[in-house]
């Protein structure tokens, strides 16, 4: 992705962990909250500072830059969470640091709102569309896809409760929508992935062994002409039986029309005539 080219995040060399907050009313759990507070209040100044710059100001950019990587550890922590929905880590990190980006560059300091607290839903918001748009191996309709969602949330918390799956009808009435919209749903989940049709069918590891495109089956033109024969089979039933012989004389016994003509009694001639008539009141059986 170039989503850090994009928004000019700045590249970070080194992993940044924030220590692990102590026990609840343990001798270090009031230290280290005044250090997290002292932290935010930081932030808060470097964001008023930044507002404060006009754009293109190398102080502003550099300020900047430095709030979008001290936070950028926190939005790789909530990038991480759907790092096992379809798409790598990597993709996932990617977006949240474009949320994080968003958020540093729109927010208002004098808002009365916490940094974090206008950030972390702009950052779950870029995750959360990134999954819906672009983790479909099929386009399925954002409210499909909303419905899935919640399907799958809703089954387990059913299972749990009834111990036993839910049925249809429970989960449709759980979900307020109806059976038929919910079967639909049930059809959408299974667009969020596909498998590729070079994946071999062989489970040992063998290069050799069929794919699952070699497995999958194909139209067999045998079929169709089966057809055909059948609705042939039932317009020369509906022929006369002069016309049925010169049929059969022709096309089955390999005569001319001359010899045709002369087991009829008519000329050539005629019976040029009467095949070209034949022929065209059975194509035309065909299309009707």
């Amino acid at each position: 992705m170039t989503t850090a080219a994009v928004y000019d995040v700045p590249t970070v060399t080194h992993a940044h962990r924030a220590p692990a907050p102590p026990a609840p009313n343990t001798p270090r759990a009031r230290p280290y909250a005044a250090e997290r507070s002292a932290q935010r209040a930081e932030t808060m100044r470097q964001l008023r500072r930044l507002a404060a710059l006009p754009a293109g100001d190398p102080e502003r950019e550099r300020i900047r830059a430095a709030v979008i990587e001290d936070h950028m550890p926190y939005a790789r922590h909530i990038a991480r969470r759907y790092g096992s929905h379809g798409s790598t880590s990597e993709d996932f990190e990617q977006v949240a640091f474009m949320g994080l980006v968003k958020a540093v560059d729109n927010f208002d300091p004098e808002h009365g709102t916490a940094f974090l607290g206008y950030a972390t839903p702009m950052i779950l918001g870029e995750i959360k569309r990134y999954f819906r748009d672009s983790t479909w191996s099929v386009h399925v309709p954002r409210r499909m896809q909303e419905l899935t969602g919640a399907l799958h949330k809703t089954t387990d918390v059913m299972t749990a409760e009834l111990g036993r799956a839910p049925t249809v009808r429970e989960l449709a009435e759980r979900l307020g929508v109806g059976i038929d919209e919910l079967v639909e749903a049930m059809d959408a989940s299974s667009a969020y992935s596909t498998a590729s049709l070079d994946q071999p069918m062989s489970h040992d590891g063998a290069e050799n062994g069929a794919s699952l495109g070699e497995m999958i089956g194909e139209d067999d033109p045998g079929y169709e002409l089966a057809v055909d024969r059948e609705v042939l089979r039932g317009l020369v039933r509906e022929l006369g039986e002069r016309d049925r012989r010169i049929l059969l004389m022709r096309y089955f016994h390999g005569m001319t029309q001359s010899e045709i003509g002369e087991k009829l009694g008519v000329s050539q001639m005629q019976v040029s005539r009467l095949i070209t008539k034949i022929l065209s009141g059975l194509r035309a059986g065909f299309e009707t």
